[in-house]
């Protein structure tokens, strides 16, 4: 059994899709299904690594921050702050300086100045995206999916198995979402408490990767790109299994072009 619950492929994909598929359908009912994305990572991390913060290292700095975005995005659900939705990827962002500053001292000053802001704009736009669709289960379930699945499975080729892990998990959780909607033909509610963690931990995974494993860094902006996309298509005005197919294959399509070209700079292949 220990070997089993050892194994990558259940870390990583069995577990957290369970945990998310579990949570989802008890909290459905109070309108807090979106509590399937921290509880399907939550299960990756107790697996896979620990909950322990000493020392802090980015990994366990990641941990931390998705587990305090997952409270503030409860908060949120449950009581509306317009304001909030513009003050959300600031802190973002100051998240995504905080976790990557001990790598960025190894660098010379301008060099750690750029990445500094490189990576807070990345996390910041990411969350702001995502917020926008936090409303809408379709999109914002299918760009978490194809957000968590690009970024663990580029931070895997990257040759980094815990981030890999750490993406895979969200990817993993926010299928199961997914799939109810799929399976039920009807909307889950998602909000803030599922679009928050998945952004922030997506973001500063993604940024972790670049600088500490082989994931190139044009991968973010493919990677920024999926809740974008999930927000701006059009959809077409039939049953809910059309449009969440449309929107995988789209969102799924920038996932893969992501782990592709990693996979290109890391095993040096032409296109």
């Amino acid at each position: 059994m220990q070997e089993l619950l050892n194994h990558p492929a259940v870390q990583a994909g069995f577990a957290p899709f369970l945990a998310a598929l579990i949570t989802a359908e008890l909290f459905q009912r109070i309108k807090l299904s979106g509590l399937a994305i921290i509880a399907g990572f939550a299960v990756t991390v107790y697996l896979a690594s620990n909950f322990s913060i000493e020392p802090l290292t980015a990994s366990r700095k990641i941990v931390l921050l998705g587990l305090i975005a997952a409270a503030l995005g409860l908060m949120l659900s449950l009581i509306r702050l317009p304001w909030f939705s513009f003050l959300l990827p600031v802190l973002g962002g100051a998240a995504a300086v905080w976790v990557v500053l001990r790598i960025l001292q190894q660098h010379p000053p301008q060099e750690a100045l750029l990445w500094g802001a490189a990576c807070a704009a990345y996390v910041a736009i990411l969350i702001w995206s995502i917020d926008k669709i936090e409303h809408d289960p379709l999109r914002s379930a299918s760009a978490a999916t194809a957000l968590g699945m690009g970024t663990g499975g580029a931070a895997l080729v990257g040759a980094s198995a815990l981030l890999g892990q750490f993406g895979l998990a969200l990817g993993s959780a926010a299928a199961a979402h997914l799939l109810i909607q799929m399976v039920s033909n009807r909307t889950l509610p998602a909000g803030r408490i599922f679009t928050l963690p998945l952004a922030l931990i997506a973001g500063l995974t993604g940024c972790v990767a670049v600088l500490s494993a082989n994931l190139p860094w044009y991968a973010l902006p493919i990677l920024a790109a999926i809740p974008v996309v999930a927000w701006l298509i059009p959809l077409p005005k039939q049953s809910l299994r059309i449009q969440i197919v449309l929107l995988t294959l789209l969102t799924f399509a920038i996932a893969g072009g992501t782990i592709y070209a990693t996979w290109r700079v890391a095993g040096d292949v032409p296109f």
